[in-house]
């Protein structure tokens, strides 16, 4: 003792302890006792690679790899492996000389949960070994002498679930959990993880709480339990995820709670749900809007049937309740009521608000619904039997919307529920809601009569009737539809049909007839509205065809068709089809058309410019078809029997062959304008054949020549203005003239009588300049040199071999003809 007492004494039992506890010696030879009594007590084979001997800081034994195997009749894998296990042991114990556990320690452990095809869990046979063994409580007085069961405690363990030789994608990940004796026929156990699925990346799964006890009991059905559950901070999208194998598309916050109290074959359950911020995925709501529903029930592991279930989710002053029972069984059978009472409108506006694209903000919605269910199924001899009963009712129903600027009252909405058949071969006829019919005042003398269904699966809706075009659009734009951006008012005979699918927020599909008449559209960029005096539309799932059109716009009447993609948003995606023929297309009312503020500007200004509430709608168009008219004037040029295909796609335009007659000849072309540049270009070749230089001349009003010509050219320009595409025009012409005069340029005292002229002309800097001229007249034959400007000013020279030439300058109206030296004559020539 004075050893143990002195300094001496202290060193060596602390660098002893020290050693202990740095050096943990061997314990192979208990190995096999310390498996053989796990073994036993768990009732199913273990494996442990090694054992270890520790004293401090409580003495025990580490256990490297050990490996709980399963009853083969449930898996081949292991049920529980753990490469790092510490079993401490009890002090008091040993103190008596026996080797007992007072806590099991598993670090990041493997957990295998199996069912069967009998719906049984692998372990359920430890919890039947559990209470036929009769062992101390966990905290167990000193004088007891019976060992006592270990407190058992995984930290960072991973739980997987498995249906038979399936292994399922859930799992529980980072779970703590612990397992222990509260008394001595009682047993407590607390669970802390994350779900997840090995398929998936999910982050956002929230928290899975569970805390819970149970008693001992012969036959483990009898087995009295309480339990309460939670699952907190789940992302919705996250949690749809989860469970479905895709984001459904809605956000909020989920949170599930309960209790479940009583024996596995008579539980009481208790659930309640709440999700907060509920939306769809791309509504940006300002409004926090919450779901919340409750329920309780019993439930039957010997049946596996719900009985007694009683459900509630208040809502605004109203409720929503369900009451009945169901089975869990693959046949699914349920005999439920549900009862709706006094729902106000508002909270269900709101709820679409939440859950529908483009519904307006400021949505008000009157009225209360109240409706009445009975739901069942059942299976008899082998034959499923579906019924669906119920009715009901929206009182007062008004909707109303100053941003749609709408308002319409509909008064009372009758409800009907369908039953669905009563075998499997016609299952593909879904129980669903049936709405209406309900008289829709639209504008018109005659209602508008509305109706549809809804199901689980989708829906349909019918509108039959005469309507004011505005009502209709501001209708179906406080419903969340597409509609065309076009103020536009007039009168529609409707025929159509909205339907569609819930499944991934497909947009609804509208289909049928509608026949236009007295109709006035603004289009954007337009200082005046399009005119259809008729036309029939016929709404196809993929094109809008619209036929027999009579328009009129900028004093143009046109009829016609198009075809118009559809759905089709933005615009520039889809490319309409038309064919159009015009009385009479003149550029300059198209000008005032297309240009009301800079109206001097020339008519494909519009092209290149945006006014301040947005691109023009032509800017944006893309279209390709024919275009036909009996007369196109430009400016004071005009042509008759004119057609060309046309192709606008998003401010390029192409115009080819472009044909009609102009000047007593025929024209044909092709055109180009790119108004995506800055400033824009334009180009294009053509010829003209057989015109008559009379009416070119009275077409410029001055009577400077005759004949009939025909002309090649090939020309480029860019600017906005006219001027701009004088300065910059650059191009050739090919000209050839016959039988024809030059009243204003006289030879000796005589106009000049053109038998035949030709030249290249070359344009460039404002002027045309003359290539190669020849001018035959009756006197000879001349060469023609020089230029000619834009601006009708002339400066030509006229040579011919041995006499004198002439110089001809000034005004193209009054002329200058003076005789050119012989020398600059022959210069001239040569």
């Amino acid at each position: 003792m004075k050893f143990l007492r002195s300094k001496r004494g202290v060193a060596v039992v602390a660098i002893v302890l020290l050693g202990l506890f740095l050096v943990r010696p061997g314990a192979d030879r208990l190995r096999t006792r310390i498996v053989h009594s796990i073994s036993s007590a768990l009732g199913l084979p273990v494996d442990v690679a090694s054992v270890h001997l520790r004293f401090l800081p409580q003495p025990g034994f580490d256990l490297e790899n050990l490996v709980v195997h399963d009853d083969p009749a449930f898996s081949a894998e292991p049920l529980l492996r753990s490469e790092d296990v510490t079993a401490t042991l009890r002090v008091t114990s040993l103190l008596r000389g026996r080797l007992e556990v007072a806590r099991l320690s598993l670090t990041d452990p493997s957990i295998n949960l199996v069912r069967d095809g009998q719906g049984q869990w692998n372990l359920e046979s430890l919890l039947r070994r559990t209470a036929s063994t009769s062992v101390a409580p966990t905290s167990k007085d000193k004088r007891e002498t019976r060992a006592a069961f270990p407190y058992i405690e995984a930290s960072h363990s991973r739980v997987n679930f498995k249906s038979g030789l399936e292994k399922k994608p859930y799992s529980l990940t980072d779970t703590d959990f612990a397992v222990w004796q509260d008394s001595e026929n009682a047993w407590g156990m607390r669970l802390r993880g994350q779900a997840l699925r090995t398929d998936f990346n999910l982050t956002d799964t929230g928290t899975i709480t569970i805390e819970g006890s149970w008693q001992r009991a012969a036959n483990l059905a009898d087995t009295p339990l309480q339990f309460s559950f939670q699952w907190e901070r789940a992302q919705l999208g996250q949690f749809t995820k989860l469970l479905y194998g895709n984001d459904k598309g809605w956000r909020g916050s989920l949170k599930l709670s309960g209790t479940l109290s009583g024996t596995p074959a008579n539980l009481a359950v208790e659930t309640s749900a709440l999700i907060q911020g509920f939306r769809r995925y791309d509504v940006l709501a300002e409004t926090d809007f919450q779901l919340f529903a409750g329920c309780s029930g019993r439930y039957s592991t010997a049946t596996r049937t719900f009985t007694e279930i009683a459900c509630q989710s208040p809502v605004s002053g109203g409720t929503i309740s369900l009451k009945g029972s169901m089975a869990a069984s693959a046949e699914g059978s349920y005999n439920l009521t549900l009862h709706l009472r006094q729902l106000p409108m508002q909270a269900l506006a709101a709820l679409a608000q939440h859950a529908k694209k483009d519904i307006p903000d400021d949505l008000v919605a009157t009225g209360t619904l109240d409706a009445n269910a009975t739901l069942s199924r059942t299976v008899e001899a082998h034959r499923l039997h579906v019924r669906w009963d119920g009715a009901g009712e929206i009182a007062g129903l008004r909707l109303r919307s100053d941003l749609t600027n709408t308002d319409v009252t509909l008064g009372r909405v009758p409800l009907a529920l369908a039953s669905a058949a009563n075998n499997r071969k016609e299952l593909s006829q879904v129980p669903r809601v049936e709405i209406g019919p309900v008289n829709l005042s639209m504008g018109r003398p005659a209602a508008t009569v509305a109706q549809g269904w809804f199901s689980r699966a989708g829906y349909s809706f019918q509108l039959q009737g005469d309507a004011q075009v505005k009502r209709v659009l501001l209708a179906a734009r406080t419903a969340g539809l597409s509609t065309p951006q076009l103020p536009a008012d007039g009168q529609a005979r409707l025929n159509l049909e909205i339907a569609g699918g819930w499944a991934q927020f497909a947009a609804p599909i509208v289909t049928g007839n509608v026949q236009l008449h007295s109709v006035r559209a603004q289009v954007r960029g337009m200082s005046a509205p399009l005119e259809i005096a008729a036309a029939s539309l016929i709404l196809k799932e993929d094109e809008t065809d619209v036929r027999e059109l009579a328009a009129s716009i900028a004093g143009s009447r046109l009829r016609g068709s198009l075809i118009m993609p559809r759905p089709c948003n933005p615009p520039d995606k889809c490319a309409i089809r038309f064919d159009l023929h015009a009385d009479e297309i003149a550029t300059d009312q198209w000008n005032q058309l297309l240009n009301p503020i800079l109206r001097k500007q020339p008519w494909y200004r519009f092209l290149a410019s945006a006014p301040a509430q947005g691109a023009p709608y032509l800017l944006t168009l893309r279209a390709t078809g024919k275009i036909t008219a009996d007369h196109v004037s430009v400016h004071k040029l005009i042509g008759t029997r004119v057609s060309a295909n046309v192709e606008l796609d998003s401010g390029t335009l192409r115009i080819s062959d472009l044909k009609g007659d102009v000047l007593g000849g025929r024209h044909t072309g092709d055109w180009k304008a790119d108004f995506t540049t800055k400033p824009p270009q334009y180009s294009g070749s053509g010829t003209v054949e057989g015109v008559s230089l009379s009416q070119l001349s009275e077409a410029m009003k001055d009577g400077w020549v005759s004949g009939t010509g025909r002309a090649t050219y090939r020309a480029t320009s860019h600017g906005l203005t006219a001027a701009d595409l004088f300065s910059t025009a650059s191009g050739t012409l090919l000209v050839e003239a016959w039988d024809g005069s030059l009243p204003h340029i006289e030879l000796a005292g005589t106009p000049v009588h053109m038998q035949h002229f030709s030249s290249r002309l070359v344009l460039h800097d404002g002027e045309l300049e003359f290539q190669e001229g020849r001018l035959r007249t009756p006197d000879g034959t001349y060469q023609v040199s020089g230029t000619a400007s834009l601006g009708r000013n002339l400066k030509i020279r006229l040579t011919r071999e041995g006499v004198r030439g002439f110089d001809i300058t000034g005004p193209l109206s009054e002329p200058h003809i003076a005789i050119a030296s012989s020398q600059e004559a022959q210069a001239a020539l040569r």
